[in-house]
């Protein structure tokens, strides 16, 4: 058994660096399971007072290869004591790895541009897009999350992403996101995605000053609660895209490097978008971004004209090479899609059996369960969410929450069945016991 839980969490250190957190740090961080970590291993995270837990967050889905791999931690090491960083120099470590991105996408994707967080991946996305085309509209969606700089902050389809932030970014046209589970037209039918297209010839007749030059959506919306639109609806953005001359971008931040049960979540579809930007997991703890995309949009921008401090950096790059490494070495995509499978289906059982288990969906290893006060009504209950995190918490294993409601459910891609199977115990006894 992996999980083991000795003290009343929190624990006394724990309690003790929560303290000093409450003291000393901005209170703007994002809520969490009440313990400070100390040290973490493949899906394994071990606190301050030497619990022991399962982790279901990977850090937000950033540990893809688990905590503290030790090919990545060599990797880091290695290059550390050869260079740090250099501004805008090519490194063997940098060109070799954009070679490496660009043979993994599809082959309209032959310029890599490395940045270092997800945001600035967007923002790079969206800037060269509206150099292309000299406009300056752009298409994004309810519910949508791009990051948290003010022009991805602007691009966002939820209000506490922007809530008191005073003005954005002008020019960005919401329409909504195709969600099967909750249809935001309130509507019954099936076919939520032909809605959704329908609204968005309608949305951008009355919205655009007909300066329209980007399109941005996330394969599936992390933060709106892991929304997954329905099969062939990306591939039809994609062709309305292409049909009105618009750059049609993907942001994979959360789902490239296996997430879904593919390298790129684009491959579920065979799209080819314009631009994709790409982070988390391409670190797996390691602040690096990229953005992929076609030669003759990229070639609008001159010398200079986009650039980064800490962008490719060396030691960054190497951790990267060394992520593909385990990832082509362990056959992390394949692990993910198929556990991904076999937990869904032990999720979906206890979802017949749960009262307030409203839904399971997702794809690869990225689940939400939505919990509701009713299944009919589908009222979110945060209430009861809560209940569910610390028990969990209590239990051995670390969840955590998106938009109020859903659970994550989207551990380290290295998890084993017998690690899941020891995870899916917890959250079963934990539902049945809140019962």
């Amino acid at each position: 058994m992996i999980a083991h839980v000795k003290t009343p969490i929190p624990g006394p250190n724990s309690e003790k660096y929560k303290a000093l957190s409450k003291k000393y740090e901005s209170r703007c961080l994002t809520p969490q399971a009440p313990i400070v970590w100390d040290h973490a291993e493949g899906v394994t995270v071990t606190d301050v007072d030497g619990n022991r837990f399962i982790d279901w967050t990977s850090g937000v889905l950033v540990t893809n290869v688990g905590h503290s791999h030790p090919r990545l931690a060599e990797a880091v090491a290695l290059q550390a004591k050869r260079l740090l960083n250099c501004y805008d120099f090519p490194t063997i470590e940098r060109v070799t790895l954009a070679e490496r991105m660009v043979n993994l996408a599809p082959d309209n994707l032959d310029k890599a541009f490395f940045a270092t967080v997800g945001s600035e991946a967007v923002d790079s996305a969206v800037r060269v897009a509206k150099r292309y085309t000299g406009n300056f509209e752009v298409i994004s969606f309810y519910g949508g999350f791009h990051g948290r700089t003010v022009g991805s902050m602007s691009l966002a389809g939820k209000m506490s992403s922007k809530k008191k932030f005073g003005p954005v970014v002008p020019g960005v046209i919401q329409v909504p996101f195709p969600d099967p589970y909750r249809n935001p037209f309130g509507s019954n039918s099936a076919d939520v995605g032909a809605q959704c297209l329908e609204f968005l010839d309608t949305a951008v007749s009355a919205q655009s000053t007909g300066s329209i030059a980007a399109m941005i959506v996330e394969p599936y919306q992390g933060a709106a609660g892991f929304i997954f639109p329905p099969d062939g609806y990306l591939g039809a953005l994609e062709k309305w895209c292409s049909d009105n001359g618009i750059v049609f971008i993907l942001d994979e931040v959360q789902a490239s490097f296996g997430r879904t049960g593919k390298f790129l979540a684009l491959e579920w579809e065979d799209l080819r978008p314009n631009l994709v930007c790409i982070g988390k997991g391409i670190g797996s703890g390691m602040p690096i971004s990229c953005l992929l995309a076609e030669s003759r949009i990229m070639d609008s921008l001159e010398e200079g004209d986009m650039s980064s401090t800490w962008g490719g950096n060396p030691i960054c790059c190497a951790a990267s090479h060394a992520i593909l490494d385990i990832f082509e070495d362990e056959k992390l995509v394949e692990n993910s899609l198929s556990m991904g499978k076999y937990m869904k289906s032990r999720l979906k059982a206890m979802k017949e059996k749960c009262p307030y288990l409203g839904d399971v969906r997702g794809r690869g290893l990225v689940i939400g369960l939505d919990i509701v006060k009713d299944k009919k009504t589908k009222e979110r209950d945060p209430e009861t969410t809560r209940k569910i995190i610390d028990e969990c918490c209590r239990s051995g294993l670390i969840i955590g929450a998106v938009s109020g409601n859903v659970i994550r459910v989207a551990p380290p891609l290295v998890i084993t069945k017998d690690e899941a199977d020891e995870s899916l115990g917890i959250m079963e006894k934990v539902l049945t016991k809140l019962k």
